[in-house]
């Protein structure tokens, strides 16, 4: 795959539109191409998190058990980043990602990331307000969930 056809994928991934051009093709000279069969484990639960994926084909499923096996969260929009904050913080999975059928993921290792971040104070502030909306986010969607089952 070609570098330029790699920083187009990461323009089309909704977490990386902070960054610009120039950055978007940094990050894809650091990308690896990875491809994943049908069934593959692509992390499981409690993994230490040393980067994001972003999927590029295929479709992938979630879920929140080490096997994989749970009530699964299935996925084959291109473009979707699995595991943004691992950019910015070497973290545990919090979920388990698989591939349903043939899939191709990008890899982007925090290292390429942070040193993005390191050098540009503007995309650093960018990375951490996505961050905290998309935190804020969740714990909105606890709240919500945590009323009904309080109230049962």
């Amino acid at each position: 795959m070609q570098l330029d056809d790699v920083a187009t994928i990461l323009g089309k991934a909704d977490f990386f539109e902070i960054c610009d051009a120039e950055q978007r093709r940094l990050l894809a000279f650091a990308a690896e191409r990875m491809r994943h069969k049908p069934g593959a484990l692509i992390y499981k639960v409690g993994d230490t998190a040393a980067g994001a994926h972003v999927l590029v084909s295929g479709t992938v499923a979630t879920t929140a058990d080490l096997e994989g096996q749970g009530d699964p969260h299935v996925v084959s929009k291109v473009g979707t980043v699995f595991g943004a904050m691992a950019l910015v913080v070497a973290k545990p999975r919090p979920v388990t990602l698989k591939s349903i059928d043939y899939a191709e993921t990008l890899f982007v290792p925090r290292s390429a990331f942070k040193k993005l971040i390191d050098g540009d104070p503007g995309l650093a502030a960018r990375a951490a307000s996505r961050i905290r909306e998309e935190l804020l986010s969740y714990l909105g969607a606890i709240a919500g969930v945590r009323g009904r089952i309080g109230g049962a």
